[in-house]
Protein backbone atom coordinates (compact mmCIF):
# COMPACT_ATOMS: atom_id res chain seq x y z
CA UNK A 1 0.00 0.00 0.00
CA UNK A 2 2.71 2.47 1.05
CA UNK A 3 4.28 1.99 -2.64
CA UNK A 4 1.24 2.66 -4.51
CA UNK A 5 0.95 6.18 -2.81
CA UNK A 6 4.49 7.24 -2.90
CA UNK A 7 5.25 7.68 0.73
CA UNK A 8 8.94 8.29 1.37
CA UNK A 9 10.55 8.97 4.15
CA UNK A 10 10.49 12.29 5.26
CA UNK A 11 13.67 14.17 7.32
CA UNK A 12 11.08 15.56 10.01
CA UNK A 13 12.08 14.18 13.45
CA UNK A 14 7.94 14.73 14.45
CA UNK A 15 7.20 12.66 11.26
CA UNK A 16 7.18 9.24 10.06
CA UNK A 17 6.81 10.62 6.70
CA UNK A 18 7.50 13.48 4.33
CA UNK A 19 4.18 13.78 2.05
CA UNK A 20 5.31 17.42 0.90
CA UNK A 21 5.58 18.76 -2.72
CA UNK A 22 9.66 17.44 -3.51
CA UNK A 23 9.84 20.18 -5.70
CA UNK A 24 8.49 22.73 -2.99
CA UNK A 25 11.44 25.02 -1.89
CA UNK A 26 13.23 23.22 1.65
CA UNK A 27 11.70 24.75 5.11
CA UNK A 28 14.42 26.30 7.08
CA UNK A 29 15.25 26.68 10.55
CA UNK A 30 15.03 30.74 11.87
CA UNK A 31 15.34 33.01 15.09
CA UNK A 32 13.79 36.13 15.37
CA UNK A 33 14.69 38.99 17.36
CA UNK A 34 11.72 41.29 17.75
CA UNK A 35 11.76 44.80 19.87
CA UNK A 36 8.36 45.30 21.29
CA UNK A 37 6.85 47.99 23.98
CA UNK A 38 6.49 46.22 27.24
CA UNK A 39 2.86 46.97 27.59
CA UNK A 40 -0.01 44.30 28.01
CA UNK A 41 -1.37 42.26 24.77
CA UNK A 42 1.94 42.64 22.64
CA UNK A 43 2.89 39.03 23.38
CA UNK A 44 -0.85 38.01 22.44
CA UNK A 45 -0.89 39.99 19.26
CA UNK A 46 2.74 38.44 18.35
CA UNK A 47 1.73 34.74 19.48
CA UNK A 48 -1.72 35.40 17.08
CA UNK A 49 -0.06 36.53 13.85
CA UNK A 50 1.54 32.79 14.23
CA UNK A 51 -1.11 30.71 15.06
CA UNK A 52 -3.44 32.86 13.09
CA UNK A 53 -1.43 31.99 9.61
CA UNK A 54 -0.82 28.53 10.93
CA UNK A 55 2.70 29.28 11.28
CA UNK A 56 4.56 27.05 14.16
CA UNK A 57 6.75 28.43 16.92
CA UNK A 58 9.77 25.98 17.94
CA UNK A 59 10.93 28.09 20.95
CA UNK A 60 9.85 31.52 22.60
CA UNK A 61 11.39 33.54 25.26
CA UNK A 62 10.41 37.27 26.32
CA UNK A 63 11.69 39.60 28.80
CA UNK A 64 12.18 43.34 29.10
CA UNK A 65 15.60 44.63 28.06
CA UNK A 66 14.70 48.36 28.60
CA UNK A 67 13.53 49.45 32.04
CA UNK A 68 13.43 52.80 31.31
CA UNK A 69 12.16 52.51 28.01
CA UNK A 70 9.97 49.87 28.45
CA UNK A 71 10.97 47.65 25.58
CA UNK A 72 10.77 43.62 25.84
CA UNK A 73 13.00 41.50 23.29
CA UNK A 74 11.08 38.06 22.15
CA UNK A 75 13.08 35.50 20.36
CA UNK A 76 10.98 33.25 18.08
CA UNK A 77 11.93 30.03 16.58
CA UNK A 78 10.04 28.92 13.52
CA UNK A 79 10.60 27.30 10.32
CA UNK A 80 9.15 27.80 7.11
CA UNK A 81 10.37 28.26 3.45
CA UNK A 82 11.88 31.64 2.59
CA UNK A 83 9.32 33.20 1.57
CA UNK A 84 7.09 32.32 4.58
CA UNK A 85 10.06 33.54 6.99
CA UNK A 86 9.61 36.78 4.82
CA UNK A 87 6.25 37.03 5.21
CA UNK A 88 6.29 36.30 8.78
CA UNK A 89 8.94 39.10 9.23
CA UNK A 90 6.85 41.71 7.19
CA UNK A 91 3.82 41.23 9.58
CA UNK A 92 5.72 41.01 12.58
CA UNK A 93 7.25 44.47 11.47
CA UNK A 94 3.28 45.73 10.56
CA UNK A 95 1.96 45.61 14.27
CA UNK A 96 2.37 48.36 16.41
CA UNK A 97 4.11 48.05 18.96
CA UNK A 98 6.52 46.43 17.35
CA UNK A 99 10.50 48.51 17.18
CA UNK A 100 12.16 46.10 15.26
CA UNK A 101 12.46 42.67 13.99
CA UNK A 102 15.88 41.05 13.29
CA UNK A 103 16.32 37.85 11.82
CA UNK A 104 19.72 36.73 13.66
CA UNK A 105 19.75 33.69 10.96
CA UNK A 106 20.26 35.88 7.69
CA UNK A 107 22.26 39.24 9.30
CA UNK A 108 25.58 36.77 10.25
CA UNK A 109 26.92 34.93 12.72
CA UNK A 110 24.94 34.30 16.19
CA UNK A 111 25.06 33.26 19.34
CA UNK A 112 22.17 30.61 20.90
CA UNK A 113 21.93 29.42 24.05
CA UNK A 114 19.06 27.56 26.71
CA UNK A 115 18.94 26.44 30.36
CA UNK A 116 17.38 23.65 31.02
CA UNK A 117 17.01 21.30 33.83
CA UNK A 118 16.60 17.50 34.24
CA UNK A 119 15.54 15.62 36.65
CA UNK A 120 16.91 11.80 36.53
CA UNK A 121 16.47 9.23 38.87
CA UNK A 122 19.80 7.20 39.79
CA UNK A 123 20.50 4.09 41.86
CA UNK A 124 23.62 2.18 41.62
CA UNK A 125 25.95 1.70 38.67
CA UNK A 126 22.99 4.12 36.35
CA UNK A 127 23.69 7.00 39.07
CA UNK A 128 27.65 7.05 38.62
CA UNK A 129 27.16 7.21 35.13
CA UNK A 130 24.98 9.91 35.05
CA UNK A 131 26.87 11.88 37.24
CA UNK A 132 29.92 10.98 34.97
CA UNK A 133 27.55 12.52 31.30
CA UNK A 134 26.95 15.11 33.74
CA UNK A 135 30.61 16.02 33.99
CA UNK A 136 31.38 15.54 30.56
CA UNK A 137 28.51 18.22 29.57
CA UNK A 138 29.64 20.93 32.06
CA UNK A 139 25.62 20.25 33.76
CA UNK A 140 25.75 21.36 37.42
CA UNK A 141 23.96 19.37 39.94
CA UNK A 142 21.51 21.54 41.57
CA UNK A 143 19.66 19.22 43.76
CA UNK A 144 20.16 15.84 44.88
CA UNK A 145 18.12 13.10 47.03
CA UNK A 146 18.66 9.36 47.70
CA UNK A 147 16.65 8.81 44.67
CA UNK A 148 17.35 11.13 42.14
CA UNK A 149 19.46 14.54 40.63
CA UNK A 150 18.19 17.42 39.04
CA UNK A 151 20.99 18.84 37.07
CA UNK A 152 21.09 22.48 35.22
CA UNK A 153 22.64 22.74 31.60
CA UNK A 154 22.92 25.19 29.60
CA UNK A 155 24.31 25.22 25.97
CA UNK A 156 23.17 24.65 22.50
CA UNK A 157 19.82 23.31 22.09
CA UNK A 158 21.68 20.29 20.08
CA UNK A 159 23.71 20.17 23.29
CA UNK A 160 20.74 20.09 25.39
CA UNK A 161 19.05 17.55 23.28
CA UNK A 162 22.07 15.33 23.16
CA UNK A 163 21.78 15.62 27.29
CA UNK A 164 18.43 14.80 27.21
CA UNK A 165 18.99 11.50 25.18
CA UNK A 166 21.56 10.29 27.33
CA UNK A 167 19.82 10.58 30.65
CA UNK A 168 16.65 8.89 29.00
CA UNK A 169 17.97 5.49 29.35
CA UNK A 170 19.55 6.56 32.66
CA UNK A 171 16.02 7.27 34.51
CA UNK A 172 14.85 10.58 32.99
CA UNK A 173 11.88 11.62 34.82
CA UNK A 174 11.19 15.51 33.81
CA UNK A 175 12.60 18.00 31.92
CA UNK A 176 11.95 21.82 31.92
CA UNK A 177 13.47 24.18 28.86
CA UNK A 178 13.82 28.28 28.70
CA UNK A 179 13.45 28.44 24.71
CA UNK A 180 16.56 30.39 23.05
CA UNK A 181 18.24 33.43 23.98
CA UNK A 182 19.85 34.79 21.06
CA UNK A 183 22.07 37.88 20.48
CA UNK A 184 24.20 38.54 17.27
CA UNK A 185 27.81 38.34 16.94
CA UNK A 186 30.25 41.47 16.53
CA UNK A 187 29.11 45.11 16.80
Amino acid sequence: MAAALNIQKGTSKHSAYDLRDPNAETVERHTLAVIVDNEPGVLARVIGLFSGRGYNIDSLTVAEVDHTGHTSRITIVTTGTPAIIEQIKAQLGRIVPVHDVHDLTVEGPSVERELALFKVKGEGEKRVEALRLADIFRANVVDSTLESFVFEITGTPQKVDAFGELMRPLGLIEMARTGVAALARGS
